[in-house]
């Protein structure tokens, strides 16, 4: 893994593969870092002839923390995108798409295959809609547009993602939350196994710990608001894939994704995962790989 200068930033990101090979730039979710890209999945498509290059954004793993923007009162944001008001935001998800182009202009990546899960689809959407020339084609994971008449999370779903954060120095209160999370909102036909979800949230913490960084980032997806705009300006082939046991977000979000790529006049393929939740299941995986390279060589 190394640093890199991208958009005034520091961003940690990690290399895999030939890089004379086409690219694919992996965008991650909402507090997870790059590791949380599973081995597997990027062996495969590395296997498969691509340079995979996967990244922390901004607030995540071993990037730049931009506390100096202070921490967002959760509450008083909540209470206003109830009531759909306008929302303060430390930054937006265009502002983590611009930290991706940079990332992309500073390893010199001309144009990308560029994939992202949650909220990393929703910062791959906005790429791709708003620097088209860079994006050779799109895959958007578990993500939404943002539409607010879309189907919520779980009450148990939600309640995972606003849980209080363990206090600083707290090893095995962070893990265990992570933990719970993760269990929450992940699939239930393919549960991941009790020691492989504990050794993949020990690493997280190890590496990195700082829920702050967590706020801003879900305050950014939330006062971003309804995307359908952007997505719809969206052209790049653009694959979609959902799961159908989504508790998170529910796989309509995913419907509606493809919808709105095709009403704009883009081409999007939909694929709903039967048995997936809010994560990618080691079972699912090569057949998610081979959907999503087959999809770049289309």
């Amino acid at each position: 893994m190394a640093t890199i200068s991208a958009n005034g930033l520091a961003l940690e990101y990690e290399s895999l593969g030939n890089p004379s090979h086409p690219p694919v730039v992996l965008v991650m979710g909402l507090a997870m870092q790059l590791i949380y890209w599973p081995d597997a999945f990027c062996r495969m498509l590395v296997e498969r002839g691509f340079h995979v290059v996967r990244f922390d954004n901004r607030d995540a793993g071993l990037s730049t923390m931009l506390d100096h923007l202070g921490t967002p009162n959760i509450t008083l944001e909540a209470m206003k995108y109830a009531m759909h008001l306008p929302m303060k935001a430390p930054y937006y998800i265009d502002d983590m798409a611009k930290d991706t182009v940079a990332l992309m202009d500073a390893l010199g990546l001309g144009r990308a295959h560029v994939v992202g899960v949650s909220m990393g689809g929703m910062i791959a959407q906005n790429v791709a809609a708003l620097f088209p020339d860079r994006v050779a084609s799109l895959t958007s994971i578990m993500s939404t547009t943002g539409r607010r008449s879309l189907p919520s999370p779980t009450w148990r779903a939600r309640r995972a993602l606003l849980r209080p954060p363990a206090k600083a120095g707290d090893f095995e209160g962070a893990v265990r939350g992570l933990m719970f999370r993760l269990r929450t909102i992940g699939s239930r036909t393919y549960p991941t196994p009790e020691a492989d979800l504990r050794d993949i949230c020990e690493r997280h913490v190890r590496r990195s710990y700082h829920p702050n960084g967590v706020t801003r980032q879900l305050i950014a997806i939330a006062a971003s608001g309804d995307r359908s705009r952007v997505v719809a300006k969206i052209k790049a082939p653009t694959l979609v894939v959902h799961g159908t046991e989504d508790p998170l977000i529910p796989p309509l979000h995913g419907v509606e994704t493809a919808r709105v790529v095709t009403a704009g006049g883009g081409n999007a393929t939909l694929n709903l995962v039967k048995g997936m939740g809010h994560d990618m299941p080691a079972p699912l995986l090569a057949g998610i790989a081979g959907q999503v390279a087959s999809h770049f060589s289309n």
